[in-house]
């Protein structure tokens, strides 16, 4: 069992900060010659999903992990609350469409998580409904890997409480991130402890692993993540379609 309290939000001591920015940087383009291969032979797709309390650094995790990957070969959904129509339809209506093709990356910035999150924690579903939207979520996932071929990494975005506050405050201080403030965020701050329960509970309930990624300083943020990211799609051991191979589809 997963316990976030016990898991350090910060990056292990003595690692030198501008060492591994710039083994990022080799890594994103790493991962962005990887993700071509992968377009072209059209075997595999993976599916990033981040996930977070509010401030984690979602949107800055893609910007960064991708930074060197064509928009030919990812793209990003991010959701936000059900529309009208969205609301009328089962919760993984709106998700099962975004899923990616062959070939492809896609990125959830936020996910089919948020509908036993921030549901749950607002209490306008049950805990009934919460397990099979559990078990629906694990089935789903089950059906993209074994039916699409789909790599899922699953990563929540290990953010502290103190950090947050400041990010959150750094969108009021900062001109340059006013754009970023909502003061809905401050509210949902109140209910700390009750989406760190949340949380948990989906990451213990998954069948699908988590990964628990240290977020407090953005630059091993951006250094865990692609590292796990580049890891999984060196294993794909993805081949480039040649004449020789008659694996050349044009």
């Amino acid at each position: 069992m997963i316990d976030l309290s016990t898991i350090s939000t910060r990056a292990p001591k003595g690692l030198d900060k501008n060492e591994t920015k710039e083994k990022t940087k080799e890594i994103a383009e790493k991962i962005g010659k990887l993700a071509e291969k992968m377009r072209a032979e059209r075997k595999h797709s993976l599916l990033v999903v981040f996930q977070g309390m509010d401030s984690s650094g979602k949107d800055g995790a893609t910007e960064h992990v991708f930074s060197a990957t064509s928009p030919t070969f990812v793209s990003v959904k991010t959701f936000k609350k059900p529309t009208e129509e969205e609301f009328a339809h089962d919760f993984l209506w709106r998700v099962t469409k975004e899923a990616p093709e062959k070939g492809m990356i896609k990125v959830f910035v936020r996910s089919h998580y948020e509908d036993i999150l921030i549901q749950r924690v607002h209490q306008w579903i049950d805990e009934e409904r919460v397990t099979l939207r559990m078990n629906a979520i694990n089935m789903w996932e089950k059906l993209l890997i074994h039916d699409n071929n789909t790599t899922i990494l699953k990563f929540y975005l290990h953010l502290s409480k103190e950090k947050q506050e400041e990010k959150l405050q750094e969108r009021i201080d900062n001109p340059e991130k006013n754009w970023k403030h909502n003061p809905g965020d401050w509210e949902e701050r109140k209910l700390w402890g009750d989406y760190r329960k949340a949380y948990e509970d989906a990451i213990n309930r998954s069948e699908v692993p988590w990964i628990i990624a240290p977020v407090d300083q953005r630059w091993y943020r951006n250094y865990f993540i692609a590292s796990k990211i580049l890891e999984t799609m060196e294993a794909m051991d993805i081949t480039l379609p040649t004449l020789e191979n008659g694996e050349n589809k044009d």
